[in-house]
């Protein structure tokens, strides 16, 4: 999966005043109906939810199918911090060979292996000499469905 050149990235809001909708604390089941609770849990703010830091973060819209197994579809923009250190199962934006790409950061056996999540696209190994940049960890996404 790609994603759009780094021109193309979105920076949050600084300084503008959130906007709190109500939080249910009752889930909503994806399967069969139950009734439903009159209960506000609290007011959640999304960018106070999916942005712990505000100088590090970036979004950016996602382009293609690998990532569709970890719930990213294409046209999604993801929401990426950069002060996070990956680790062996995070979501990464990442430079390869000119391109920035999202696949999962794994380490295996000493080395990095970019993996999609998708079973129709390859691994990305890295070989010496070869170099990755990672720009970021994915922490969430935003997704429109109307």
């Amino acid at each position: 999966m790609n994603i759009q050149s780094p021109t193309a990235v979105l920076l949050p809001a600084i300084g503008r005043p959130s906007i709190r909708v109500p939080l249910f604390s009752h889930a909503v089941p994806a399967g069969f109906p139950s009734p439903a609770d009159d209960y506000v849990e609290g007011r959640l703010s999304l960018d106070e939810h999916l942005i712990a830091n505000k100088d590090a973060t970036f979004f950016v819209r996602a382009r293609g199918k690998s990532m569709e197994g970890a719930g990213i579809q294409d046209g999604n923009i993801l929401v990426v911090d950069k002060s996070i250190t990956p680790k062996s199962g995070s979501i990464v934006v990442a430079f390869v060979d000119g391109e920035y790409t999202v696949k999962t950061f794994i380490k295996r056996a000493g080395k990095i292996v970019l993996r999609p999540e998708n079973p129709s696209f390859s691994e990305i190994e890295f070989k010496d000499g070869q170099e990755l940049q990672v720009w970021g960890v994915v922490v969430g996404t935003v997704k429109k469905y109307v």
